[in-house]
């Protein structure tokens, strides 16, 4: 009989799987909000575009263990909307890997739609500080920076100017922006999909329905939300061979919850929600706090 305790191989093996699958949790929590854009609808309104703002705090989870918050808020009047967020590890995450991030959108409303012009987002960690900036127009990126200009790697299939055209940046993509007059909240909410670019990589995320369920969050919004199945394609910008890439383009479990921006026709992710090696890595609001905004009255003589 063999004494496995004894065979290097095998305790190699074993740590290579252990960090690997370490790599794809931390990476599935990195992009766990990144994960949620990219899902407006561009159909035109049939009628005058309702306002409404949102402040909300989410709680990051690893197999149901602490390891970030964040707060996203948002502003859509009759004309424009902006967006703003940011967040951080926090628990035990903290003490090994701390780091930070903010992102910032703004734009126009177009017939109902939302048209970023411009983007933004940060993240600091202990090794490094990157910025992204991006001016958007015409439904595509019409200049785009990142700070300190990351180094060229062979292995990472190029973004070209025909990836960066009909694409949305990741926050305005996070708001999903349902037509109609019926009520948003329904299975049609998830017939959608849509082209991303966040500054480095260009994918696509594909939405379907999976079904209704009834949330209540510590402090504000109680109510339905629509859960739609989420699927991740990498199109440009991305290295093949890394493994948090492999495993979340096979991924069949992703979700994500909307509710809805009180006053509008637009739903937000609520929660979120990405199985990984090392337990499920779930963002979900603590706080939902919603109202809609009266509209501007027109100056009279």
């Amino acid at each position: 009989m063999i004494d496995r305790s004894r065979c290097p191989e095998d305790r190699r093996s074993v740590t290579i799987s252990s960090k690997s699958s370490q790599r794809v949790a931390a990476s599935a929590l990195r992009v766990l909000a990144g994960l949620c854009a990219g899902m407006v609808l561009w159909a035109p309104a049939p009628a005058a575009f309702a306002q409404g703002r949102l402040e909300a705090h989410y709680e990051a989870t690893l197999a149901g263990i602490p390891v970030g918050k964040g707060a996203w808020t948002i502003d859509i009047s009759d004309d424009s909307f902006s967006a703003s967020a940011f967040g951080g590890t926090a628990g035990l995450l903290k003490a090994f890997a701390g780091g930070s991030g903010t992102g910032a959108s703004q734009g126009r409303v177009v017939n109902g739609a939302l048209v970023a012009t411009s983007y933004s987002a940060s993240t600091t960690t202990s090794k490094k500080t990157e910025a992204i900036r991006m001016v958007l127009a015409n439904g595509g990126i019409k200049e785009f920076a990142i700070e300190p200009e990351p180094p060229v790697d062979p292995d990472r299939i190029p973004v070209t100017d025909a990836h960066r055209r009909g694409v949305l940046d990741p926050m305005t993509g996070a708001m999903l922006r349902v037509p109609g007059t019926a009520d948003p909240l329904g299975p049609e909410a998830c017939h959608t999909g849509n082209a991303i670019f966040d500054g480095r990589m260009r994918y696509e995320l594909k939405l379907d329905f999976k079904r209704m369920e009834t949330v209540k969050a510590e402090k504000g919004y109680a109510g339905p939300v629509v859960v739609c199945a989420i699927y991740f394609v990498p199109v440009a910008g991305y290295i093949p061979d890394r493994p948090v890439i492999k495993y979340l383009t096979a991924q069949r479990n992703m979700e994500i919850a909307f509710a809805p921006v009180a006053g509008t026709r637009v739903l937000v992710p609520f929660r979120m929600v990405i199985p990984t090696p090392l337990g499920t890595a779930m963002l979900e609001a603590t706080q939902f706090i919603t109202t809609p905004t009266p509209p501007r009255v027109a100056k009279t003589n």
